[in-house]
């Protein structure tokens, strides 16, 4: 079910200049619950889900305005927007993938069915044709296994790039299409403790990019390629929760810098949220009256 806002709570929809940290509200609500902000390549639009639909807004304010997907069951915060800006490919409650385009055209599915898998959509490579996502996959005896995935957008088989118990998220091309970025907790012992990592789109030369003592989730590279915007939850954090303190962050030349603390985490920046000049991101915050 689409997460609802608690009573006395309001979803904010911001837009930060990187380098002056000048922050600029675009839209607040205290009815709807919207979540995970994509830029349209052309910086015309951010695109969020909400109740379970898809939705966009101007960067400059205005009304939201839906996005029709006819046929597809209610999404959650796992969308990425095609470089073209031609589709929205989101992820489904249905465990499936779907193309949505942005002008005329039909919806499609692009995944595949495996019993007991779920698919959780988080990059499209530069040339708009392979998606990243990561694959849940339930297993007979009970547990569970979370890895790095590839496939085509066009529809096609699925490739594997990770192998193991270790819980991956957040999975992300750079912009020249060579690296897969993502969270992991494959470098800790600690239950919950994600760090920032990248690998080869092989699956090989796995690099790991921080080592702090907070959990941090969802890399998102920067068009330029030299910055890192991510966010970063208290330590001991188990998973991506929401309605936590979290900061974001960037990392560039191994350097952190702390851009906004936020009250959010799940939906504030769950997917790729750069605008395309790479100055400026996009980030919602879940305030309390209190």
């Amino acid at each position: 079910m689409p997460r609802e806002l608690q009573a006395g709570q309001s979803a904010e929809l911001y837009v930060i200049n990187v380098d002056s940290g000048a922050l600029t509200l675009v839209h607040s609500s205290t009815d709807v619950l919207f979540e995970a902000p994509n830029w349209t390549s052309d910086g015309e639009w951010l695109i969020l889900n909400a109740n379970g639909r898809l939705w966009r807004v101007s960067p400059a304010g205005g009304p939201f305005v839906e996005i029709p997907m006819p046929g597809v069951p209610p999404i959650n915060n796992d969308h990425v927007v095609s470089p073209d800006a031609s589709t929205v490919y989101v992820s489904s409650e249905d465990g499936h993938l779907y193309a949505v385009p942005l002008g005329e055209g039909d919806v499609r599915r692009v995944s595949n069915d495996h019993e007991g898998f779920t698919y959780y959509l988080h990059g499209v490579s530069p040339d708009g044709l392979v998606l990243a996502y990561i694959g849940m996959q339930r297993h007979p005896d009970g547990s569970v296994t979370t890895n790095v995935f590839t496939i085509p957008s066009a529809g096609g088989p699925d490739t594997q790039l990770t192998d193991d118990k270790f819980p991956d998220d957040g999975s992300e091309f750079s912009p020249d299409g060579q690296w897969i970025y993502f969270n992991s907790e494959r470098a800790s012992d600690v239950a919950g403790h994600a760090q920032l990592h990248r690998m080869s789109r092989s699956g090989d030369d796995l690099e790991q990019l921080t080592f702090d003592e907070r959990v941090n989730w969802f890399p998102h590279i920067s068009p330029t390629g030299d910055r890192i915007a991510y966010i970063s939850f208290p330590t001991g954090t188990l998973g991506h929760p929401a309605d936590v303190d979290v900061i974001i962050r960037l990392l560039k030349d191994g350097e952190i810098t702390d851009l906004a603390s936020v009250f959010g985490g799940q939906g504030t920046m769950n997917v790729p949220s750069w605008d395309p000049t790479g100055s400026h991101l996009a980030f919602v915050a879940y305030p309390l009256a209190n």
